[in-house]
């Protein structure tokens, strides 16, 4: 499916600062996110950056990127910006790659993509990965997602859903339906993501603090593709920066 990548990043950072920007082998971890972001067979890859700076080093690198304004309040909302900015529209697809996941599997990227064809009533597509460990079932910093009969989100929680009531172990995991983690990739149908801004925001979504509510509230859907493979490393902290330049180092 034909689709254009698009990468949001904010230069202010509270754990690492100027984070798109930092050195991993050689590059700033942006362009790091655009060349996996290349890989994935996208028609167009795109940096949507609130800072001169971001623009300045992706241009330098041969990434293309874009000026959004510096005051949107989520990723989402700098991609609704750019969306317009590049003319897309209707059934066009978008996949927003995360700015600080240097290490994202194109082949995902792609698959996740593929989604809006897959599922024609879906405005939305997403992933989701097995989670093997009761730990990260109990860590509310852990996502967790339930799919429908046709793979589709039933609802998004940091609680350890889906709850085994008759577990015969405490702290077991689930089995039927497995626990399943959310990979935060995105593929949006472009005129939804150009309205998602002026939605309502979800009462839900205030209390799960997790944005994609807000599309399960309005009543649309959101397709998911399990995959058998945890994602690469996101930079969140500095621990986890130092992890990816040893890797690719």
């Amino acid at each position: 499916m034909s689709f254009t990548a698009l990468i949001p990043a904010r230069l202010a950072s509270t754990r690492l600062p100027r984070k798109p920007l930092l050195d991993i082998a050689g590059l700033p971890m942006v362009v790091r996110v655009a060349r996996q972001a290349e890989r994935s067979g996208a028609r167009r890859v795109v940096v949507a950056a609130d800072d001169e700076a971001i623009v300045s080093a992706c241009r330098g690198h041969g990434v293309e990127a874009l000026l959004t304004r510096r005051d949107h309040a989520s990723g989402s909302d700098r991609l609704a910006e750019a969306c317009v900015a590049l003319g897309l529209d209707g059934d066009d697809a978008v996949v927003n790659v995360q700015g600080d996941e240097p290490l994202i599997d194109p082949a995902l990227v792609a698959r996740t993509a593929a989604l809006l064809a897959e599922h024609p009533d879906c405005v939305m597509g997403t992933a989701a990965h097995a989670i093997d460990d009761p730990a990260d079932f109990r860590n509310p910093h852990v996502v967790k997602v339930v799919l429908d009969a046709r793979g589709r989100a039933l609802y998004f929680s940091r609680a350890g859903i889906p709850h085994w009531r008759d577990a015969p172990a405490a702290g077991a995991l689930p089995t039927q339906p497995p626990a399943l983690r959310h990979i935060g990739l995105y593929a949006y149908r472009a005129a939804f993501l150009r309205r998602f801004p002026a939605l309502q925001p979800a009462p839900v979504e205030a209390t799960e603090a997790l944005e994609q509510l807000r599309v399960l509230w309005h009543g649309e859907r959101i397709a998911v593709h399990v995959t058998d493979t945890a994602p690469g490393i996101g930079v969140d902290a500095p621990e986890d920066l130092e992890r990816v330049r040893r890797l690719l180092g």
